[in-house]
């Protein structure tokens, strides 16, 4: 049975595995069309240094450039930002800075902000933050350089050079939040949010 009560397909404004997986695992048919958008560029035209803030933003951007182009479509947006203390990490552009990050994240805690945001007709109609607090173990260089070595380039793909879904597991001692924030997208608020507008059947 077809979950999905909208006129027109849901769209998800991402092409990521974690965000597609949770959507499909949910019994939501949807479309995946990427945003194009400059993120960076957007954030740093905001002015805006607040990594929750940063998250929501993003959401919004994406969910509302995909809406452009499909209306009537509901488009979700999602973001997510890693914060150690109040500075932002970004995903690591290699090896080199991948390391220097576990570095500095092993043995301590950081947090991982995930905005989702929904628009229609280029206008946001929810949005939502949901934060993790995840205590990475204090590592040995070799440690480091073997979960490395087995993450290959999958390391570049994420903030904090991690998957949590995947090796990123073994690399902490503590976690704070539920599943889906840490995987990037709020799913229990978005779906209340769908339900509330009778876009799902349950």
């Amino acid at each position: 049975m077809a979950l999905w009560r909208g006129k027109f397909p849901l769209i998800l404004a991402s092409q990521s595995g974690a965000r597609k997986m949770l959507l499909a695992n949910a019994g939501l048919d949807f479309q995946a069309i990427a945003a194009d958008i400059d993120e960076r560029g957007v954030q740093a035209s905001s002015k805006l240094s607040n990594p929750r803030e940063i998250a929501l933003l993003l959401a919004r951007e994406k969910a509302k450039a995909v809406s452009l182009h499909h209306p009537g479509a509901y488009v979700i947006g999602a973001d997510q930002t890693l914060a150690l203390g109040e500075r932002l990490v970004n995903k690591p552009a290699g090896r080199p800075q991948a390391m220097a990050q576990l570095r500095e994240l092993a043995g301590n805690s950081h947090e991982l902000n995930s905005a989702v945001a929904v628009a229609r007709d280029g206008q946001v109609v929810f949005e939502d933050i949901s934060v993790a607090r995840m205590t990475m173990r204090q590592m040995t260089e070799a440690e480091l350089s073997a979960y490395l070595d087995a993450a290959g380039e999958a390391v570049t793909s994420s903030v904090g050079a991690y998957q949590l879904e995947g090796l990123g597991i073994h690399l902490f001692e503590r976690i704070d939040g539920d599943h889906f924030t840490i995987l990037g997208l709020p799913l229990l608020p978005l779906l209340a949010f769908l339900r509330r507008e009778r876009l799902v059947a349950v």
